[in-house]
């Protein structure tokens, strides 16, 4: 899951970056409200974490603009301020959840965790198909309780695939959403991924769908 962090401050913006990248996510960075409205703007990204004290254009004129040009990602915004009226405008600007600062990072994670959950239909932590489970808490995945050890590129071509389980996704969407801006994207690269995902799984549960993509699915029943 990619994600763009909006922070103007270098410290707090590199401490976020390094925790959401060790969560395993792929994280692009801005540090004025310009910079950040533009990557928002042009950029698939699956969540926004966004200050609102931002230099060159306010977080709140950020996110309304975002939400004009009709940008649906889930933001999370961090602030300073810790007025309700501050919060209510955050909320009716677009903003999907609040955290004031100072704050743990801990917290901010699970925030992350739970934002992208629901804007892909989910529940719960952990995400299944069929036999494999996937922990968005702990990073781990496993096969009829097994776990299988992956490496963080293979894990978070899964993970994208199972937020997205049960529609098609192609190679382009995995790319934009699998690397950072400045990576030399190669949509073959992500051929290599999933057959090595297919192969530490063993079981069908990735589909390719000729001209499109991949196709999340439980295997077929026994006998089916």
């Amino acid at each position: 899951m990619r994600l763009l962090v909006v922070e103007d401050d270098p410290d707090l913006n590199r401490q976020l970056t390094k925790a959401l990248t060790d969560a395993g996510y792929v994280v692009d960075r801005a540090f004025d409200g310009e910079e950040g409205h533009y990557l928002g703007d042009n950029e698939p990204y699956d969540a926004v974490v966004l200050d609102i004290g931002l230099p060159k254009k306010d977080g709140i004129s950020v996110l309304e603009a975002w939400r004009r040009n009709g940008r649906t990602m889930p933001v999370l915004i961090l602030t300073a301020r810790d007025r309700w009226s501050d919060k209510v405008q955050g909320f009716d600007a677009g903003a999907d959840d609040y955290v004031p600062k100072p704050f743990h990072l801990e917290e901010v994670l699970a925030r992350i965790r739970a934002l992208l959950r629901r804007s892909t239909g989910h529940a719960q932590s952990e995400l299944s198909c069929g036999p494999v489970t996937l922990d968005t808490r702990t990073g781990r995945v496993s096969v009829s309780g097994n776990p299988v050890k992956m490496t963080s590129h293979e894990y978070r071509l899964l993970a994208y695939l199972m937020h997205h389980s049960g529609r098609v996704v192609s190679r382009t969407e995995l790319v934009e959403h699998l690397y950072d801006q400045d990576f030399d994207r190669d949509s073959n690269t992500i051929e290599v991924f999933v057959g090595r995902i297919r192969k530490k799984l063993d079981v069908d549960i990735i589909q390719t769908v000729r001209g499109l993509g991949y196709l999340l699915t439980p295997p077929p029943a026994p006998g089916a």
